[in-house]
Order: C-alpha cells, then sequence, then structure tokens
C-alpha cells in the first residue's frame, strides 16, 4: 500500500474488525491501525485503504450501513439446509 487513504474510525474496535473483514471479502486491502493489544482492546480504530479503492470501501461500507449484506431467516434456513445435506452425504466410503 503506498498511497492510503483514511475511510473509517470508530472508537469501537469489534465494529471497526467486521468493517476490514467485509472490506477483505470484497477484495480491499485494508490496514488497521490504532487497536490496542492485548485481550482488552481500547481506543480508536481507524481503516486506510489504497486511495485508488478509496470510493469501492466507501460503496461498501454504504451497502452495509443499508443493511444489504443483513442475514436474513431465509439465509439461515437455506444454509442450515445445506449443512444438512452435507451431513448426509458421506466423505469417505469403504469397500
Amino acid at each position: 500500500m503506498s498511497d492510503l487513504t483514511r475511510i473509517y474510525a470508530s472508537g469501537d474496535t469489534f465494529a471497526g474488525e467486521l468493517m476490514k473483514g467485509r472490506l477483505e471479502a470484497e477484495g480491499i486491502s485494508v490496514m488497521m491501525k490504532g487497536e490496542g493489544e492485548g485481550p482488552y482492546r481500547t481506543g480508536p480504530v481507524y481503516l486506510w485503504v489504497n486511495t485508488e479503492d478509496a470510493d469501492r470501501a466507501r460503496g461498501v461500507m454504504d451497502a452495509v450501513d443499508s443493511g444489504a449484506f443483513a442475514v436474513t431467516e431465509e439465509d439461515i434456513v437455506e444454509a442450515e439446509g445445506v449443512v444438512a445435506a452435507e451431513d448426509a452425504t458421506p466423505e469417505h466410503s469403504r469397500d
């Protein structure tokens, strides 16, 4: 990362980690600064991205804020059906 733009700031380290994960899931490299070390992370957290990715990152953050990535009950039922089907299929068989 050479030219960086700060695109996110929060006093909530967990929220920062979640946003970082969503941005990375969308293929955007993220640098997180400001998170505390150890088991009791406190203080502000800042997310930085390549300047060329800043507009796309802001679009992802807007989508997160709008609820576009929210998990619905239908998603959960569908995922449970997939897991149940996978559990019923043996991975290995012996002759």
